[in-house]
């Protein structure tokens, strides 16, 4: 892994561990075809697919993220789990802040751009303001100052409330401080490209 936290084809989110399948294997399986297996039922999970914005001064990314959760209601707290190594996990651990962009299914090419992380020279946002671009794709601020793709068929916005390592990852548990949905013109109906993406939409099977 890059650092960027999604894999096309390959990966399962283990942290790569080299030289060996990851435990435990039950007794009397061969490791092999159990990890394959395993990887199967896993990948099965109804998963979505999220653009995560980062922020920590004047740092930002975004970056393509499978790992997402709703995990409490009051208060509300969405959870979401970020590679150790990843650029966006340094950001989380310094800002505590990050916004979750859903996107459109018709969108689904736009995960791509995030599967690296973004480079500076591919960020040209106004420092006060939040507006511009990350790679190419417009970017705003949310409440946190965490980068929001323009395109987004909704969005959250988070402050971090607690953080657990996790070995290969960190959960970082967020509590929404704000929230919105594009909304089309009076008069139109919103083309949502019959729903938000999800994993099985496209060649991917993790990010984060």
């Amino acid at each position: 892994m890059s650092g960027a936290g999604a894999t096309a084809s390959g990966g399962d989110g283990s942290g790569g561990a080299p030289g060996g399948v990851v435990g435990p294997v039950p007794a009397g399986r061969d490791p092999g075809p159990y990890d394959r297996l395993r990887r199967r039922v896993l990948w099965s999970l109804p998963t979505g697919l999220y653009v995560l914005g980062t922020r920590d001064g004047p740092g930002r990314n975004l970056m393509t993220v499978s790992w997402v959760t709703q995990v409490a209601v009051a208060p509300k707290l969405v959870a979401v789990s970020v590679e150790a190594g990843a650029r966006s996990h340094a950001l989380l651990v310094g800002g505590r802040v990050f916004a979750l962009s859903v996107l459109a299914r018709g969108d689904r090419a736009l995960v791509r751009h995030f599967a690296k992380p973004v480079g500076e020279d591919e960020i040209a946002v106004d420092a006060v303001s939040g507006v511009g671009t990350m790679r190419g794709q417009p970017v705003r601020a949310g409440t946190t100052g965490a980068p929001v793709l323009a395109v987004a068929v909704a969005w959250l916005d988070c402050e971090v409330r607690h953080t657990v390592a996790l070995g290969s990852h960190t959960l970082f548990v967020g509590e929404v401080v704000d929230c919105d949905e594009r909304t089309a013109p009076a008069g139109e109906e919103r083309a949502d490209d019959t729903g938000v993406l999800r994993m099985e939409d496209t060649r991917m099977n993790y990010g984060g």
